[in-house]
This record gives structure tokens, sequence and C-alpha cells, in this order.
């Protein structure tokens, strides 16, 4: 796994190839950033899948 640089704006999740470190900006999208950690304590992520994924760009979810 990468090296977590700022524990605190940073999301680590499981799947089933290993874990993914995302890191958030908050000085770039404040208000983004609170409302990822809101929903992702919330659980509000647990099982969703990612069905496209651009490594260094993005990873798009939706039910």
């Amino acid at each position: 796994m990468a090296e977590i640089k700022d524990r605190e704006n940073a999301l680590i999740m499981e799947t089933t190839k290993g874990a993914v470190v995302i890191e958030m900006y908050p000085d770039l999208a404040p208000g983004h950033v609170a409302r990822i950690k809101e929903l992702a304590r919330e659980g509000a992520y647990d099982g969703v899948v990612f069905h496209r994924v651009i490594d260094g760009f993005m990873a798009q979810t939706g039910d």
C-alpha cells in the first residue's frame, strides 16, 4: 500500500484486489472533502460497486 502522507485526509478502500488509498485535498475542495468523510464514516460506500476507474483521475460508482 502507498505511504499515507495525511491520515486525516485519506480514505482507504478495501477491495477484493487489495487496498486503495485515496488522497483528498481539503484546501482545494473543503466542502467536498467534508461530505465524503461524513458519508464514509456513515458507511454510505460500504458494498458499493465502482464501475469505472481511470487511474490517477477518477472512480465512478452508482446504484
